[in-house]
């Protein structure tokens, strides 16, 4: 079986995308090759990879990239998690099976001690929901 190929994509590259790649190797383990990029791709936030490890989510190898980086590939799916990503996915030259807009508040313009727990418990939500509509896909 293949491997399904799935882009986190968010402005900095610092928070919620990088939230997205780790959660989707938590939850779905070797179906899926899950990778996250940036329109203007940052460092990734301290807080964000404190989130994810409190939660037990493993962080090695997360670093931030540029959306320019994965120029040319190919996605099964390719999820948005801010309007500024979306806009600049416009102009990407990649191509996705599937894309997906999930607009997801930016935790670091959260002034709360649980932005980032917040945002990752949102994205876990989408991602439970998107990865049992998939269980029963029959595609190679």
């Amino acid at each position: 079986m293949t491997r399904r190929r799935v882009l986190f994509l968010c402005q900095a590259n610092s928070a919620r995308s990088l939230m997205g790649e780790a959660l989707l190797r938590h939850l779905a383990g070797d179906a899926y090759a899950a990778f996250s990029a940036g329109s203007a791709p940052d460092r990734p936030h301290e807080l964000t990879l404190a989130a994810l490890e409190a939660q037990g989510i493993a962080t090695q190898g997360l670093a931030s990239q540029s959306l320019d980086d994965f120029a040319g590939e190919h996605f099964d799916a390719v999820i948005v998690l801010c309007d500024k990503a979306r806009q600049a996915c416009r102009d990407w030259r990649g191509s996705a099976d599937e894309r997906l807009y999930w607009d997801i508040r930016d935790p670091r313009l959260i002034d709360r001690p649980d932005a980032y727990a917040q945002a990752l418990q949102e994205i876990r939500r989408r991602l439970d929901l998107w990865l049992a509509s998939r269980r029963h896909d029959t595609r190679p």
